[in-house]
């Protein structure tokens, strides 16, 4: 069973950045896709980004699209989400989590995920 663990969350006020990082256990780290989620109180978890095994593929949803980046580095067992110009719509619980499935934005077709680091972007 992998573990997932995220830091790098906090407080920043708008306009702000932050990098989430989530190191995985394991040696078979390299062979999935990896997604970040986020879920705000009183909403469904969402999808935020995802990169393919090889870091070539990524995707976006579009509420993030030019602000934040995926990127992993399989050497070191570690995917971040680099995020800039926050707003105050981006609070909330953020997740890393392992694909099951390949490519997709699907919460059910994730089978691992990370305790959550919460982010707060303040106006």
């Amino acid at each position: 069973q992998v573990q997932l663990v995220e830091s790098g969350g906090g407080l920043v006020q708008a306009g702000g950045s932050l990098r989430l990082s989530c190191v995985a256990s394991g040696r078979t780290f390299s062979s999935y896709a990896m997604g970040w989620f986020r879920q705000a109180p009183g909403k469904e978890r969402e999808f935020v980004a995802l990169i393919n095994w090889s870091g070539t593929n990524t995707d976006y949803a579009d509420s993030v699209k030019g602000r934040f980046t995926i990127s992993r580095d399989n050497a070191k067992n570690t995917v971040y989400l680099q995020m800039n110009t926050l707003k105050s719509e981006d609070t909330a619980v953020y997740y890393c989590a392992r694909s099951a499935f390949g490519v997709s934005r699907r919460p059910a077709d994730f089978g691992s995920w990370g305790q959550g680091t919460q982010v707060t972007v303040s106006s």
